[in-house]
This record gives structure tokens, sequence and C-alpha cells, in this order.
């Protein structure tokens, strides 16, 4: 590939992206292919400081949602504009744990914030970069509730109550049904393995027509 390839792995929290993400990429890396993995918020070194006051620190439970909204679209500008389009540029494949359709699942739907505001404020962070590919893993309320409670601490996100999650998923449904030509979305409630093969197969396609 002259250029590379950008996909990215959305779903609610207890999807099961970071473990499917690695997955992929060892199965890459095995046909020979360069492969970048970051998430989001994060993945520089502003970035990583931003997620830690989204997420962690004290100072972010008085947070608004328009400050949540500015702060994540802070670090993906500096993550695109620092990581995602050189390594596109060398012709690799970046593998991202979240990017622009999580704000506006989470912030837009969740939050209740206005998604034209939204929709502003992604378009200022990304420009044109945007997934060649998105894999939306979906899982049922009751295995994200208990993936989420077997994690050894949470966050501010995960500790939002069961209203806020049914609004992002069904914020993820309309994303998925507004663009069907780059989100596809994969059922994360079967067995791993039928999971990570039905996410190899949708990489499969689109690498081949790269």
């Amino acid at each position: 590939m002259s250029r590379g390839l950008f996909i990215t792995f959305e779903g609610t929290e207890g999807a099961g992206k970071s473990t499917h993400i690695r997955l992929l990429a060892e199965h890459l890396r095995q046909q020979g292919r360069t492969v970048r993995e970051l998430r989001e918020p994060g993945g520089t070194l502003l970035g990583e400081e931003i997620r830690h006051l989204l997420k962690h620190h004290p100072a972010g439970h008085g947070m608004t949602a328009e400050a949540e909204l500015l702060l994540i679209n802070a670090s993906r500008a500096q993550l695109v504009r620092e990581v995602i389009r050189p390594a596109l540029a060398a012709g690799e494949i970046v593998l991202c744990d979240r990017f622009a359709d999580s704000t506006t699942a989470y912030q837009g739907h969740g939050r209740g914030l206005d998604l034209t505001l939204v929709e502003s404020a992604i378009a200022a962070a990304v420009g044109n970069t945007w997934p060649d590919l998105t894999l939306l893993l979906t899982v049922s309320q009751t295995t994200s509730e208990a993936r989420r409670k077997r994690r050894s601490g949470t966050d501010r996100f995960e500790e939002s109550g069961p209203e806020f999650f049914a609004r992002v998923e069904s914020g993820f449904a309309a994303i998925a049904h507004s663009h069907p030509q780059r989100v596809k979305v994969i059922d994360a409630d079967c067995p791993l393995e039928t999971v990570q093969a039905d996410i190899q197969r949708r990489v499969a396609v689109i690498l081949s027509n790269a």
C-alpha cells in the first residue's frame, strides 16, 4: 500500500476493543504488515495527560460536558497531526481504540450535547482524516456491566449509570445506520474466536481493495 489504512474500533464499555485490537495487530504483523496501535483519548504525551484528567484525576469529577468535549478533541487533534497522518503517509496500518464516533455517541447522545456542536468540534480536530473502516463491537448491557465489574478499577465514564450507557448504545446504532459503508457491526457477545474471525474477515476485504 502506498498509503496506509486507518481502522477504528468502537463500542460501549466492556465490548472487548483492546483485546481484539491486540489480536488483529498480531495477525497483521504475521502477514508482514507494519501496524500502529493507538488509543483515545491519548496516544501522545499531551493526549495521555488529557486522558488522565478526563478519566481519573479528582479535578475531572466536576467537569462539564462541554469541557469534556473540547478536551477529548484537543487530544484527538494532537494525535491526528503528530501520529496518525505520518503513520498513514508511511504506509502503516493504524488501529485506534475509539475515535470520533465515540465522541458523537458519548458526548452527543450520552451527555446530551447538541450534535451540531459536537460535529464542529470533531471537524476541527480531524480535518479530512477519517477511518477507512470502523468496527463497532456490540454487547448486551448485561455483558457490558459484568465485564466492567470484573475490572480492577473504574473511571469517570464507567461510573455512569445504565441510562447513560443506553443513550450511548443508541448513539452508536444511529452512527452505524448513517454510515453503513464505513461502520461494520460486530456481535461481540459471541465467543472470542468467532468475533476475531469476523474482524479479520472484514479487514481482509478492505485490504484487498487498498
